[in-house]
């Protein structure tokens, strides 16, 4: 079933829509070529905004949680991506061991690993779910109010493998960002594949040099439908080594805050965009307490000084010095059921699985809606997002809109398989 959706079939992003459908077998052939020169990320996950006059991403995840908001109807796209997927790596794959995050773990997410399992036992491996909580010290049962079960087990470590107990794997996939840092039980693993890499982990990885490898892609995209590429790319301003308890470093984020926005407000004009243009802030790497925050003016840039002060009045202790980010702040004009959402693409291998809209009944357009209250309504998929349907309207097909959706995140796609590529520490440099 499609959600009803209010605004999100309408308005200038119909031109777009349509330079799309009409360019789908050269898009199509644009990836087909960028998937001979390099590698995609082993599954990632891209929010993705749709302004009515913009549609591009505003955050992807290498490690992403949620695959239980993926009905049982798309469960038949990620079981062949899944499969694809180890075939490339390790076609005689018969073991997969799956790490989740550490810590206490929500009802939710405990249903997106059994979710995972599923997938992966359907693409024909055995799997099972090793924790490197040091808190867990044995094998442990957790109980879902659906009645599901979930084992997680304590991970061990060999001279140079990961095992569990009378289970050794060939492939280990981590579903745990390492936004605490790389555990020593995780280095030097070279017996087996470990997916994806430990570089693509925040303690290496940057928003920045994301955005920065998808803005060139967008380019070279943009150029193809012949369109600007700001329509699917969102404006940025890295922020880096930002102590929030100087002065000195929160006029540099004053700076960057005003750059950003003079160049939107620029486009906006161009456009004769009628909207009040605002940036987001937030962490360039993983999270931070400050959290995201939306700044439209000067106004905004006091309130974030409040916030600061309160932190430090809760840590008992000054904020050490973090990279941030300053983003194009991008409406939503997507609703569900009345709530504000935004589409979350879903893809393994260079495949598009699925996806879900994340809603929010208390934000607003211009807010962050991955917060405490939030949920989820999954995708319509009546047809796969690479089944759209030529002939019809912009703006009357679901499956058109939501086939543009699966373009921009494939996009989003190969732009972290640059980044990916750039950070790679074992890659060979050529003079």
């Amino acid at each position: 079933m499609v959600p009803h959706l209010v605004t999100a079939l309408t308005g200038p992003i119909n031109e777009l829509e349509q330079r799309v459908l009409d360019s789908m077998p050269a898009i199509e052939r644009w990836f087909r070529m960028e998937w001979t020169e390099h590698t995609p990320p082993f599954y990632c996950s891209v929010d993705v905004r749709n302004a009515g006059f913009k549609l591009a991403p505003i955050g992807t995840n290498l490690f992403p949680g949620g695959w239980n908001n993926l009905t049982p109807e798309m469960l038949p796209l990620a079981v062949q991506a899944a499969m694809v997927a180890v075939e490339k790596i390790c076609p005689e794959a018969r073991n997969l061991l799956v790490i989740p995050k550490n810590g206490t773990h929500s009802h939710f997410y405990l249903a997106n690993l059994i979710q995972l399992q599923r997938i992966f036992h359907m693409a024909g491996l055995n799997v099972r779910l090793g924790s490197i909580d040091p808190t867990l010290k044995k094998a442990t049962t957790y109980d879902l109010p659906d009645g599901q079960k979930v084992l997680l087990e304590p991970v061990i470590r060999s001279k140079r493998r990961l095992e569990l107990k009378d289970f050794d794997p060939c492939t280990v996939l981590l579903n745990n960002d390492l936004s605490t840092g790389v555990p020593g039980i995780l280095e030097e693993t070279h017996e087996q594949y470990l997916l994806p890499p430990l570089h693509a982990g925040w303690p290496t990885r940057r928003k920045s040099k994301h955005f920065k490898c998808y803005e060139e892609v967008a380019k070279r995209l943009g150029k193809l439908l012949g369109v600007d590429p700001w329509l699917i790319n969102p404006m940025f301003e890295p922020c880096p080594a930002l102590g929030l308890n100087e002065e000195a470093s929160l006029e540099r984020l004053s700076s960057q805050v005003d750059v950003v926005l003079t160049r939107i407000k620029r486009k906006y004009k161009e456009y004769g965009i009628k909207e009040k243009p605002f940036v987001v802030v937030k962490a360039d790497n993983g999270t931070h307490p400050l959290g995201i925050v939306t700044v439209r003016d000067a106004k905004d840039m006091q309130a974030i000084r409040e916030r600061i002060k309160t932190l430090f009045k809760e840590q008992k202790s000054s904020l050490l010095p973090h990279d941030f980010l300053v983003q194009e702040g991008v409406l939503t004009q997507e609703r569900v059921n009345e709530a504000v959402a935004e589409p979350v693409v879903y893809m393994m291998d260079r495949y598009v699985v699925g996806g879900f809209y994340r809603i929010h009944a208390d934000r607003g357009v211009d807010e962050n809606l991955s917060t405490p209250g939030s949920s989820y309504v999954p995708l319509g998929f009546e047809h796969s997002t690479h089944l759209p349907q030529p002939g019809i309207k912009p703006g009357a097909s679901a499956p058109n809109r939501f086939y543009m959706y699966g373009v921009i995140g494939r996009l989003a796609m190969v732009a972290a398989s640059y980044e990916l590529e750039s950070t790679d520490p074992n890659a060979e440099v050529y003079e």
